[in-house]
């Protein structure tokens, strides 16, 4: 195809994401594919932007350079521009002066003048079209300073001045001004196009576009991390409220030889790509998967006499898995366990992904991800599930174990707007009640007293908001059950890291029930409330919930009241106080009030923006207990006592020392167990100056691995056996002297060999 005498390739519009993407086919261009580099390359994008509107710009080849929006905008202008020049005839007669004054003589010269500038170049080069303006403004401006007015008509003169508004109305032309008015000579106009059409320049076989905005404003640096092999930044911006993250793979930024070996790899492996297969499967597979891309990329190299070092195809295989085997640009995010959530909202392509952050809460990321990935997405999550996913079916919830991530995807007609994701990506290793001290989410003393009451066997629920750490402490909770008792967890969605609890020495059989949203009841899953009832079956166990939901209640239920034979029963449900949760169980899902006082422990877990600040932060808030003589309302007859309170103007959960004398609890264990009441609080005290001095010691050696599973488990369980030893040589335990022996080991032996195996 020719355009203005130039062999162009062809072009199209895709629309996707409410957006107009103008795609050039560049693969047998004579010309390079770079608007500031090469004139035609940019004659070709204004003139066809002359017939149609875009969003962005895409020249590709087996790489691709991308426009945004505000450069495809600047282009526009220039052929919106030249358009009206070519309308209105700029050059006409007319516009060259009186010949009743001045007669014709000057016509020819003028007219050749206004052509090249306003149509022959414009297109080409706008910038030294409007360079040459000036200098033809400025010789006009002299001869009619010089000669006879009237033998001289400024018709020609006002005719270059207003084209010179039409072009300084541009924003090309505005910025480009801005940097001609700094300089003492006229540089190469291609020099000047160069910081206004930097393109992004990715493989074509990827999608995700990544964003690099240029901003006046000074962005503050907030962290720097690698995730793989890639560098994540998160960034403050002074005038937005959510964090910029923002990442930058080693595919964006390949030299164009190894983007020539990406894409004919790609080209070659596509028949590797496996079809319906499980996701453990999947992940045992790729390795292998690598091996072939390697031997592929050393192959194509080979052919093309394009030299590579053993790395490098080693990185390129791993690229080329990624996109392949993997999960594309997604993978990164996923792999990013500082991250808890990834959004995907629809449309797809429309709004960049956003992210939640561990320690920066919502930020808003450099991904622009396309509808046709999410497609393909959607196509591995169906296959791997072995679920349905379609207007008859909106709503597909998947757990992607290799990933430690749950996926929530939904669609048309229940999301008319098209495919949306929600991933929610689980702790690799369990919260510890010593890294919850760390970060203020509970006080010792709190710790130490939740501690008590799994050791005690009570029946306990954990409730707060999504996002509260409600999970999260349950989990840090299990680990206070001691290792040598079994436990089994009923859950429909795999949050709980099972085989690392089973790696450090926990005796966990896992129940996987049927997710509540995006199942069938004719599949093999088995409901949550008959998993439940088989967990009661499995032998004496200490019994968790994931969480509670609804006809599961009433099991959950029958549970407590027989003590799943004298073990910690626990579960978590939604809920914003003790109150809340009493009024869900009893009035929504219909369990009796003679049945929820098996409940003996209510713990509330809650988001806090303090003093209206911008980001939360998660803490305990509310420790109750659930007392037993009460009839109708728990709060309004005092069967509702709260043991600890959070005080947010101090952020500290609180101990009510006061509502002790009327606590039954203590009573209960006390008479279980044979200890005074001043004994169980010196054992819980004890318990909370242990969790306390570890947090201590992570500070003091910096060693934040103190605070993990595998090494709390241990201190744990020390604590237990010199307790023991006491009980066993004396008959009594001096708590004091137990912590003291305690702190000692944990000094000189255990902490010793933290350090010398973190050397290694």
């Amino acid at each position: 195809m020719k355009i203005g005498g130039f062999e162009v390739g062809p072009w199209a519009v895709k629309e996707e994401g409410n957006k107009r993407h103008l795609i050039f086919d560049c693969r047998d261009c004579v010309y390079s594919s770079s608007i500031s580099d090469d004139r035609a390359c940019m004659y070709h994008v204004i003139k066809v932007l002359q017939e149609v509107e875009a969003d962005d710009i895409v020249l590709a080849e087996v790489y691709e350079r991308v426009y945004e929006k505000n450069q495809a905008n600047m282009l526009s202008e220039i052929a919106q521009v030249a358009q009206k020049f070519e309308t209105a005839a700029i050059w006409s007669y007319k516009h060259l002066g009186d010949p009743k004054i001045e007669g014709e003589k000057r016509f020819g010269d003028r007219h050749n003048t206004i052509v090249k500038i306003t149509h022959d170049n414009i297109l080409f080069d706008p910038i030294m079209s409007y360079i040459e303006l000036l200098r033809e403004l400025k010789s006009e401006k002299e001869r009619l300073d010089a000669e006879d007015p009237k033998q001289y008509s400024n018709v020609y003169y006002q005719t270059l001045l207003s084209i010179k508004k039409e072009l300084e109305a541009t924003e090309l032309i505005q910025r480009a001004r801005s940097i001609l008015m700094r300089l003492k000579s006229t540089p190469d106009s291609k020099e000047l196009y160069k910081p206004f059409f930097e393109a992004q320049v990715k493989p074509s076989f990827i999608g995700s576009r990544l964003i690099f905005e240029t901003t006046e404003e000074r962005l503050e640096l907030l962290d720097e991390y690698s995730v793989e092999d890639t560098s994540v930044q998160v960034f403050k911006h002074p005038n937005k409220a959510e964090k910029l993250y923002i990442i930058n793979p080693p595919e964006y930024s390949l030299p164009p030889d190894k983007y020539f070996i990406l894409s004919k790899t790609k080209e070659v492996v596509a028949s590797y790509r496996p079809g319906k297969t499980s996701l453990s499967s999947l992940s045992k597979s790729r390795k292998y998967f690598e091996r072939v891309y390697q031997s592929t990329i050393r192959d194509i190299s080979k052919e093309y006499s394009i030299n590579l070092e053993n790395q490098e195809i080693i990185e390129l295989a791993q690229i080329v898995a990624r996109y392949t085997v993997g999960y594309g640009i997604l993978e990164l995010l996923l792999s990013d366990r500082s991250l808890t959530d990834i959004y995907l909202d629809s449309p797809i392509g429309q709004k960049p992904i956003y992210v939640v952050h561990s320690e920066f809460g919502q930020c808003v990321t450099n991904i622009m991800y396309t509808e046709s990935e999410a497609s393909s997405m959607v196509s591995k999550i169906r296959a791997m599930s072995g679920r349905p996913f379609d207007e008859a079916h909106p709503v597909l919830d998947f757990d992607l174990p290799d990933l430690e991530t749950r996926v929530a995807l939904i669609g048309p007609p229940l999301s008319p707007d098209g495919i949306a994701f929600a991933f929610r990506l689980h702790k690799v290793t369990p919260w510890t009640l010593p890294q919850f001290i760390d970060n203020n989410f509970i006080s010792p003393l709190g710790a130490g007293l939740l501690s008590f009451f799994v050791d005690s066997q009570t029946t306990m629920l954990v409730t707060g908001s999504r996002g509260s750490g409600k999970t999260s402490l349950a989990q840090a909770l299990m680990l206070e059950i001691l290792q040598k008792n079994r436990i089994i967890i009923s859950e429909d969605t795999a949050e709980i890291p099972v085989p690392y609890m089973k790696e450090i020495g926990f005796n966990i059989q896992r129940l996987k029930t049927r997710s509540p949203i995006g199942s069938q009841e004719d599949t093999s899953e088995v409901a949550p409330e008959d998993a439940l009832r088989t967990a009661l079956r499995l032998g004496d166990s200490a019994l968790i919930i994931g969480e509670v939901r609804s006809k599961e209640a009433k099991v959950l239920y029958e549970a407590m009241r027989i003590g799943a034979a004298g073990n910690i029963v626990m579960g978590t449900i939604h809920g914003d106080s003790a109150y809340s949760v009493w009024d869900r169980i009893v009035n929504d899902l219909d369990v009796p009030n003679t049945s929820f006082k098996a409940t003996d422990i209510v713990v509330v877990a809650r988001p806090i923006r303090f003093g209206g600040s911008l980001q939360s932060k998660r803490r305990v808030v509310q420790v109750t207990e659930v007392k037993k003589h009460w009839q109708n309302d728990p709060e309004l007859e005092g069967g509702l006592l709260d043991l600890m309170e959070f005080n947010a103007k101090k952020d500290k959960l609180e101990f009510l020392e006061d509502n002790l004398k009327e606590s039954e609890i203590f009573t209960k264990v006390s008479n279980l167990t044979g200890m005074s009441i001043q004994e169980i609080w010196k054992g819980i005290r004890m318990n909370a100056s242990s969790k306390e001095f570890l947090v201590q010691m992570k500070r003091e050696h910096k060693v934040p691995e103190l605070l993990e599973a595998e090494n709390t488990v241990i201190c744990s369980n020390k604590l237990v056996l010199l307790k023991q030893n006491q009980l066993d040589e004396f008959g009594s335990i001096d708590y004091d002297q137990v912590l003291t022996e305690w702190k000692h080991w944990l000094q000189n032996q255990f902490i010793k060999r933290l350090l010398a195996k973190k050397k290694q």
